[in-house]
């Protein structure tokens, strides 16, 4: 059966907002993997105004649901790599992808702009999949 809804659970991750314009870094919320056996973060670029820009992706994990434990996810642990999860301002109205398959309970993901002046607008969604539960919520919880 070609089935993705009822195995997959969206969760807001960056909300879609007001344009970062300067070179504070972009933080989603903390995502919970309990029952699930993957997480993939799905990163948007809307309009990227400054011409020189540059934004880096940073995973990061740990076991407190505060994250106060959190430190960068190993290259292991990632499908796909922060590099190439990562932008330029050229990269307008797209979208970029990253994989965790640590074992920790919790993960976020940060973008990072450099050399940013402009407006840029940038959101991401946390796509669980592989649940222990079997069909996911909808609408998603």
């Amino acid at each position: 059966m070609r089935d993705l809804m009822n195995s997959i659970a969206p969760k807001r991750a960056i909300s879609p907002a007001d344009a970062v314009a300067d070179n504070t870094p972009v933080v989603s919320q903390i995502i919970d993997v309990l029952g699930y056996g993957s997480l993939t973060f799905l990163i948007l670029t809307g309009a990227l105004a400054d011409a020189d820009a540059t934004f880096t992706v940073l995973v990061e994990h740990g076991n407190a649901a505060n994250l106060s434990d959190a430190a960068a996810v190993p290259d292991v642990d990632l499908l796909g790599t922060e590099g190439l999860a990562s932008f330029t301002s050229a990269d307008d109205g797209k979208v970029f992808k990253i994989g965790y398959v640590g074992i920790k309970r919790y993960v976020r993901l940060t973008v990072t702009p450099a050399s940013n002046a402009g407006n840029a607008f940038v959101s991401a969604v946390a796509l669980l999949g592989h649940p222990a539960m079997f069909p996911t919520a909808n609408p998603p919880v």
